[in-house]
C-alpha cells in the first residue's frame, strides 16, 4: 500500500511476483543434472541469478513491515500489541514450514529444523521490535551491529569440524562457526544434502536479518513525502553503493556466499534488490505519463497476479513438488518422471526440456494465481 494515499502499489506486487515466480523457476527442473548454470544456486562463493530470490523475499518482507508496523509504531498504536501480532505471524510462518518439511513421511527423528520459511519467521520475529522501537538510524544501527557481531563470530572463534579437526575462520562447508553451531543443536535434522551445516542455520540468521532491516529501510523512502522521481533515483543510488560495498566486502573481510549469508551478500543482494525494485516502481507507479505507466501495467500484470499471494504459492508448490515424486504409479515410476518423460524423450537438448518443464510448472502455478485473483482469493499470513 501506498503510506500516505492508501492506493496499493503494483510495484511492490510485481517485485513479490518477480521473487516468487524465479523461485518457481529455478526449484521445478525437469532434470537437476541439466540445468541452465544461471539457473543454479552458486557451489560455494559467489552468486548466481537464482542467489537474487530468496534474499529478495527477505528484502521485501523488510519493505513491507515500515508500513505494517514502523508507521503504524509512530502514529501511536500499542507497541506491544504489534509486536504480539507480529510474532504470532512469525510462528505461523515457521509452523508452516516445518509442516512442509514433515510431508510426506512426518519422521519427527529426521525432520530437517531449518528452511526458508523457517528463516523468513525468524528474521521477522528477531526484526520486529527494532522496526516498531527504533527510527531509522537505530534501524541502520542494528544492521550493521548484527553483521559485525556475525564476522566476528565467523572470524575469531575456533571450532572443530565434522572430523573434530578444530579451525579457526574456515569458511569451507561444514567447518565454519555456524555449522559447528548447527550440529551442536540440531544434529540429524539439518539439510540432507549435507547433513553437517545448512543454509538456513541458526548463526547465519544474524546477517539475514540485516537483510531484512535493510529492506526496512528502503520502506521508509517509500513511505516519504519524497517527490517519485526522487525515490526511484535514492533507491539507484543505495542500490549502486551497496554494490561498491559488496564488492569491497568481498575482497577484504567475507567472500560473498548464499549459504554462509555473508555481510557481502547482505550488500550485493540488497543493492540489486533495490535497482530491481527502482525500475519496478518507476514503470509501474511513478512515471508521469500515465498510457505508459498504463502499458507497464498490462505487460508486467502477471507479476502481480503472483505477487498478491506470493506465500500461498511458495508453499503450494512446495507441496506439488514433493507429491509429484513421491507419488508412484503402477509401473513404480514417480508420477513427475511420468510427467516429464515426454518432454526427455522429444529430442530436445536435454537442458531446454529440463527448462520448459521448470517453465511448465510455473504456468500452472500461475494459472492457479490467476483463478485466485480473479475470485479476490488472497491468503494473507
Amino acid at each position: 500500500m501506498n503510506a500516505r494515499t492508501g492506493q496499493r502499489l503494483l510495484s511492490l506486487d510485481a517485485f513479490r511476483g518477480f521473487a516468487i515466480a524465479a523461485m518457481l523457476l529455478v526449484n521445478n527442473p525437469g532434470d537437476w543434472g541439466h540445468v541452465y548454470a544461471p539457473l543454479l544456486h552458486a557451489k560455494w562463493h559467489g552468486w548466481t541469478f537464482t542467489d537474487w530470490v530468496f534474499p529478495f523475499f527477505v528484502f521485501i518482507s523488510g519493505m513491507a513491515m515500515t508500513i505494517s508496523l514502523a508507521r503504524r509504531a509512530q502514529a501511536g498504536a500499542d507497541k506491544t500489541a504489534l509486536l504480539l501480532t507480529t510474532a504470532r505471524r512469525a510462528a505461523l510462518i515457521i509452523g508452516i514450514g516445518l509442516l512442509l518439511n514433515l510431508i510426506p513421511s512426518f519422521d519427527f527423528s529426521s525432520v530437517r529444523i531449518p528452511g526458508v520459511l523457517q528463516r523468513l519467521g525468524l528474521c521477522t520475529l528477531l526484526a520486529a521490535p527494532i522496526v516498531i522501537w527504533c527510527r531509522p538510524r537505530g534501524v541502520a544501527l542494528w544492521a550493521l551491529a548484527l553483521m559485525a557481531v556475525y564476522a566476528v563470530l565467523q572470524l575469531t572463534v575456533p571450532v572443530p569440524d565434522a572430523d573434530g579437526v578444530v579451525q579457526t575462520g574456515l569458511l569451507e562447508p561444514g567447518k565454519d562457526v555456524g555449522a559447528w553451531l548447527d550440529r551442536q543443536l540440531m544434529d540429524g535434522h539439518l539439510w540432507r544434502q549435507a547433513k553437517t551445516w545448512d543454509p538456513e542455520g541458526l548463526l547465519s540468521t544474524l546477517p539475514a536479518v540485516s537483510s531484512q532491516l535493510l529492506g526496512v529501510l528502503a520502506g521508509y523512502v517509500l513511505a516519504s513525502r519524497r517527490q517519485p522521481a526522487e525515490k526511484t533515483m535514492t533507491w539507484m543510488l543505495a542500490g549502486l553503493a551497496s554494490l561498491w560495498l559488496g564488492q569491497v566486502l568481498d575482497a577484504w573481510l567475507m567472500p560473498i556466499n548464499k549459504s554462509l549469508w555473508t555481510p557481502s551478500f547482505v550488500f550485493t543482494m540488497a543493492g540489486w534488490a533495490c535497482v530491481v525494485f527502482a525500475v519496478f516502481y518507476w514503470l509501474l507507479d511513478a512515471q508521469p505519463q500515465p498510457l505508459s505507466r498504463a502499458r507497464w501495467a498490462r505487460w508486467l500484470h502477471p507479476l502481480v497476479v503472483f505477487g498478491m499471494n506470493a506465500l500461498f504459492l511458495f508453499a503450494l508448490s512446495g507441496l506439488v513438488a514433493k507429491m509429484l515424486y513421491t507419488v508412484k504409479l503402477t509401473d513404480g515410476r514417480s508420477l513427475g518422471a511420468t510427467l516429464y518423460a515426454p518432454l526427455r524423450d522429444s529430442g530436445l537438448a536435454p537442458v531446454n526440456a529440463s527448462l520448459l518443464h521448470a517453465l511448465a510448472f510455473v504456468a500452472v502455478m500461475y494459472a492457479v494465481a490467476w483463478v485466485m485473483y480473479r475470485k479476490q482469493w488472497f491468503v494473507k499470513v
